[in-house]
């Protein structure tokens, strides 16, 4: 295969488009086409981002795309996936709402939507469009937000496999929602773009678990966005899980916007892909909301992690609470990059950011680019990072009691993850993380 550039790649997923609304017949007419169509020629305006995008300085994932994967050898629709294979990768002891994707698409064999609770719907996003016809219009891809990109343009294009997930009103979800994403590249490389809409009305509470996997020794392409709507007095917990094959390309866009007083926690824990693009762009449009952003990238070898984070705060009387940690080994790269915009009328805003990285190798790299930018004078706002090595006073002090040295370094590098991992609520995911930490430590 001979090394793709970028416009061959643009041209790769205009043609792609072009196939795939052929395919569509008499969808083409109904009101999500219409926005697949705009989202299509705002990709064709701009294309795939590249390293000269200011966005993707450190990421160049066009490069990578480019290098690795074979477009004249991608995975038909023949897959085929059991559900023993899938449940090894099923987060053990958890009790939840099961769904599974591959390749992108809602499989209802290998799901588990029999018996939802009361004031749960979900269905394939792609029949929910005319179920629930009125949701759509009001929340599917027409709030803005900051930190969009054209990766979620394309995206958009391409809606067709993912989910669309309700909360009713009043609605206490005791199982967690759990989404596990499957590439099937068995047997040749594999593209899936998964779009999903989540709505939770005012006064519910959930939780909601995406989990990604590669299965197979080809490339992988994910290009994957969640747009998450939270009304009023909700309680939201989102998680993101990526413990990817070395020859993954994933990006992830989490798209949420708190249109009531709300309170929203997300935890994104990074393990292992070839890139790994992780979006988290966060709107607050009422007062005394709160925001709360925790990360955990634990990578070694070549993988290369990048954190892309907005908080846009405006209204006042918010707070935002942001704590990303990386630890990195072999030739590693961790990229953060945390954006908080508080808008002029977004008095009394209370906004914190952390970037904290250890670095156990002479080859592993970060790059780190907190930001504020703030036009309100009434605010209490700070931000800093943190790039470094092991404290070595800590170190003597264990060794120093008989401890050897791996134990006192696997006992100090999971102290300084625990800040992040004491987030995760749910108990059987937490040990699943907590053990594939000790397992790399």
């Amino acid at each position: 295969m001979s090394k793709l550039i970028k416009e061959d790649i643009d041209k790769f997923f205009i043609g792609q488009f072009d196939a795939f609304e052929k395919s569509l017949n008499g969808e083409s007419k109904k009101p999500l086409h219409a926005k697949r169509k705009k989202a299509i020629d705002n990709f064709k305006e701009l294309g795939f981002p590249h390293a000269k995008h200011e966005e993707y300085k450190y990421s160049n994932i066009a490069k990578i795309f480019g290098k690795l994967f074979n477009v004249e050898n991608l995975s038909d629709d023949s897959f085929s996936l059991s559900l023993d294979e899938a449940s090894r990768y099923f987060i053990p002891e958890l009790d939840a709402i099961r769904l599974v994707f591959v390749n992108g698409v809602l499989d209802n064999k290998l799901s588990d939507m029999d018996t939802l609770p009361k004031g749960v719907h979900i269905q394939a996003i792609k029949t929910a469009a005319d179920d629930y016809a009125e949701d759509f219009e009001k929340h599917f891809n027409t709030h803005e937000i900051e930190g969009a990109d054209n990766f979620s343009e394309l995206n958009t294009a391409f809606t067709n496999g993912g989910v669309f997930v309700k909360i009713d009103a009043n609605a206490a979800v005791e199982k967690p929602i759990a989404c596990y994403y499957f590439n099937d590249a068995k047997n040749a490389d594999v593209i899936s773009q998964p779009r999903n809409l989540v709505i939770a009305e005012k006064n519910s509470q959930v939780s909601l678990i995406e989990s990604y996997v590669t299965l197979g020794e080809n490339t992988s392409f994910t290009n994957a966005v969640t747009e998450i709507v939270v009304e009023g007095d909700c309680i939201f917990n989102y998680y993101k899980y990526q413990n990817e094959s070395n020859q993954a390309i994933q990006v992830g866009a989490t798209m949420v916007h708190q249109l009531g007083k709300s309170v929203f926690n997300g935890v994104t824990l990074s393990l292992n892909g070839a890139m790994l693009r992780n979006n988290l762009n966060i709107a607050i449009h009422k007062e005394h909301s709160e925001t709360n952003m925790y990360g955990l990238y634990l990578l070694d070898g070549k993988t290369h992690v990048d954190n892309h984070t907005v908080v846009d705060h405006k209204v006042p009387n918010c707070e935002s609470n942001e704590m990303y940690k990386g630890i990195l080994d072999g030739q590693s790269r961790g990229v953060f990059n945390g954006k908080i915009f508080v808008r002029q009328d977004a008095q009394k805003t209370n906004a914190f950011q952390s970037n904290r990285n250890v670095v156990l190798s002479d080859d592993a790299e970060v790059d780190t680019k907190p930001q504020l930018e703030i036009w309100a004078d009434d605010v209490q706002c700070s931000h800093g990072a943190t790039v470094g090595q092991l404290d070595a006073d800590q170190l003597f002090y264990l060794r120093a009691r008989g401890i050897d040295k791996k134990t006192a370094k696997s006992m100090l590098l999971n102290a300084f993850a625990s800040d992040v991992l004491s987030n995760i609520k749910i108990e059987a995911f937490r040990t699943l993380i907590e053990n594939k930490i000790n397992e790399r430590l």
